[in-house]
């Protein structure tokens, strides 16, 4: 597929779809956590459920997708998303009742109640089959070739901000009724089955090699297993397992990268909604309206201007001047001025916008054909520990010590910038290999 021209426009549709169900819930989640009786650090453990349940499922869903093909994965995965909304929906729903009331020096003073442990539930289903960014990402390499990689992965990643774009507005607009969050749900629950019929009667299957027939040992089922062919190309099967991917060179070094960049979003994550909470005074709408304007930028950046620079300008040179953009954006975000929090969106834009698209395609060349399925998961799985580690400390601390806490992620992402040199390194002895 990969030199037959393909079309990227089902992958990338399903890409935005899924991008855009998920992002309708960011503008309005720090408010029902809060409406729900929760605090900072009640907001932070339920941004890392999410990440907490993908870190398991995300790996065996990367290598399912290797055996079983990247489509009937990622339809699993958009029907675990489907079924997470509709208990989220329930929630909404159900009776605010008091289960647990909690007034701690170091927890703080939050109320358990029905409705958050329904939330709870919901952020866990999705989660646990929350494999279709990494498995989405094995797809694009599959139908990839060296020579448009980058920019295949950084219209994937535009794609993902034009989701980040309309998710977060249309969540604002539609939680200004008078049903508040019921209508941006049943936004994302129709999304989900939109979703599910563009992959089911929209997207080709990319692995054309799921049969590998071992002509030595015959055997019965393999009579109905294996498609007849006149001829076969055998080869020896990949090693599977978490162990084997962290011994494909140069792997463990740019999944070490992958945690540290979503160990330091994630600071960001949970403390700019409750920043923008209890310092700027924004509502939901203002929220949303932040976060489509950081999108757009990006769209920008990762579309005409990343296109361009991907001529002339190598991954590894982007990753490094991107993460240095990063720094400056978590410096200057978590101000009270507004002027300088929709400032420090340019930073942020150009800094993501270059760094994380290039970042993939360098991860997506290093993971070969083999595994490619295994190493996206792997490496998604140590975004979500890094997510869970992140939403929950990031909750603590800025409940703790406020602002400080984008300092901390400042610091972050100039130990990946240090980081990123030595992936010139690597360039450099893989060619001569």
């Amino acid at each position: 597929m990969a030199s037959s021209k393909p079309n990227l426009t089902p992958v990338l549709m399903v890409n935005f779809i899924g991008t855009l169900g998920y992002s309708i819930i960011i503008p309005f989640l720090v408010f029902l956590v809060d409406k729900f009786g929760g605090n900072e650090f009640i907001y932070g453990i339920m941004g890392s459920v999410y990440p907490a349940f993908q870190f398991f499922g995300a790996p065996v869903l990367g290598r399912w997708s290797d055996t079983y093909g990247r489509r009937r994965i990622l339809f699993l995965s958009q029907a675990g998303t489907l079924l997470a909304w509709i208990i989220f929906m329930v929630a909404l729903l159900a009776p605010r009742t008091s289960l647990i009331e909690v007034d701690q020096s170091v927890f703080g003073s939050f109320t358990l109640t029905i409705p958050l442990v329904i939330l709870f539930v919901a952020r866990a289903l999705d989660g646990i089959t929350g494999g279709n960014v990494s498995v989405a990402n094995a797809y694009l390499s599959d139908i990839s070739t060296e020579e448009n990689r980058k920019a295949n992965f950084g219209k994937m990643a535009m794609s993902s901000s034009m989701g980040f774009i309309l998710g977060p507005a249309i969540a604002g607009l539609l939680g200004a009724t008078v049903l508040e969050e019921i209508v941006p749900v049943g936004a994302a629950i129709l999304i989900s089955v939109i979703a599910l019929i563009v992959i089911w009667f929209k997207l080709p299957e990319s692995k054309t090699d799921l049969v590998a027939p071992d002509l030595a040992k015959f055997k019965i089922r393999k009579l109905f297993a294996t498609e007849a062919k006149d001829c076969y190309e055998t080869r020896t099967p990949a090693k599977k397992g978490i162990s084997a991917v962290f011994k494909i060179r140069f792997v463990p070094f740019l999944v070490g990268i992958y945690f540290l960049t979503f160990l330091g979003f994630s600071f960001f994550y949970v403390s700019f909604p409750m920043h923008a909470l209890k310092v700027l005074n924004w509502n939901a709408f203002e929220l949303g309206i932040f976060f489509s304007v950081l999108s757009g930028m990006m769209i920008l950046v990762q579309g005409p201007l990343l296109s361009r620079l991907s001529r002339s300008v190598s991954d590894e040179a982007l990753v490094c001047v991107g993460s240095l953009l990063l720094v400056f954006n978590f410096v200057l975000i978590g101000s009270s001025n507004v002027i300088l929090s929709y400032g420090a969106l340019t930073f942020f834009a150009l800094g993501n916008g270059l760094m994380w698209p290039s970042f993939l395609s360098i991860l997506s060349r290093y993971a070969g054909d083999e595994q490619q399925g295994a190493v996206q998961g792997v490496a998604n799985s140590s975004g979500s520990l890094a997510s869970i580690i992140g939403l929950i400390l990031g909750g603590w601390l800025y409940g703790n010590i406020g602002n400080v806490t984008f300092y901390t992620a400042a610091a972050l992402l100039f130990v990946i910038f240090l980081l990123s040199f030595h992936l010139f390194t690597m360039k450099k002895r893989q060619a001569s290999s």
